[in-house]
């Protein structure tokens, strides 16, 4: 080491003054003997000091060394965890694409079921139509005279059958004969609306209004005329007859379709508020049906639910 090095050149430099002295002064063996003392002392002086520094310095390897083997257990434990948290970030990110899929598959099915349903309903109203066109053709056969005649024809004699066919037409807002009934008069009506012919529907559903305003039937035949209505874009029209529905009939099986369709009437005339509370009250009341679920639809696609 350094310090070695100049300790050894220190003890020659003493060495050689004393030895060139000695001519000059005659120094006495006595000094000579002090001097090599002298030097032998700061001789072992400094090889205590050079042990002493070796030994701080094998203390500071090994504190060096312990440092580093901490830092690298540390380095591996944060390996350890990033690895870690990067398969949880993996596995979540999984997770999130599966749920994903699932209802996005959820959602394939219920629009596969609602058109099954909507081909079903189509089939029944086939149905119907096609049952309410045989009973007019019966009807029209010889020794069955219709009940419910065309404009400006006599009523049938007391007794006549009670059946009416489709296209029978009674004056519009004027009350049905007595002892026609009403499930027979909703079936006409009803068959005229699915074959698209509106104005009659709309009488034919008014009659039934009219000659029997407190069947459940006719809560049926109001909602039928807002549709009609929403059909010919007379807006407020259909809002009146969905109230009617709903204030009249509260036990009618068309007061969740008649919620959902009185709020989207509200909408299509720029009253987003007053159709949002209308959808809203229908979720409250009906959380479960299928109107629920078309209007929470509805309720997403306003501006004000994005």
């Amino acid at each position: 080491m350094n310090i070695t090095r100049y300790a050894r050149v220190a003890a020659i430099l003493i060495a050689l003054s004393g030895f060139t002295s000695l001519p000059a002064h005659a120094a006495e063996s006595k000094d000579m003997i002090q001097l090599q003392q002298q030097v032998q002392d700061l001789q072992n002086a400094i090889a205590k000091l050079q042990q002493s520094n070796d030994e701080r310095m094998g203390v500071l390897k090994d504190l060096v060394q312990q440092t580093a083997d901490s830092v690298n257990k540390m380095s591996v434990v944060v390996n350890g965890l990033q690895l870690r948290m990067q398969n949880v970030q993996d596995a979540s990110s999984t997770k999130n694409d599966q749920l994903s899929g699932q209802i996005q598959s959820l959602h394939d099915s219920l629009d596969e079921l609602k058109a099954r349903m909507g081909r079903m309903e189509k089939s029944l109203n086939d149905i119907q139509s096609q049952q309410a066109s045989t009973n007019a053709i019966l009807n029209n056969l010889p020794g069955n005279s219709p009940v419910i005649p065309a404009v400006g024809q006599p009523l049938p004699a007391p007794g006549a059958s009670s059946t009416v066919p489709p296209g029978s037409v009674l004056p519009a807002h004027q009350a049905a004969p007595l002892g026609v009934a009403v499930g027979d008069l909703y079936k006409s009506a009803f068959a005229d609306y699915i074959a698209n012919k509106y104005p009659l529907a709309a009488s034919e559903f008014n009659n039934i209004i009219t000659t029997y305003p407190d069947d459940n039937l006719a809560g049926n035949a109001y909602f039928y005329l807002g549709e009609i209505d929403m059909k010919g874009q007379k807006l407020t029209s259909a809002v009146k007859n969905y109230d009617l529905v709903l204030e009249r009939y509260p036990d009618n099986a068309k007061i969740p379709s008649a919620h959902l369709h009185k709020g989207e009437a509200l909408i299509a005339m720029k009253n987003a508020d007053a159709g949002s509370r209308e959808l809203h009250t229908l979720i409250q009341r009906f959380p479960n049906s299928p109107e629920a679920a078309q209007a929470r639809t509805r309720l997403a696609a306003l501006p004000a639910h994005k």
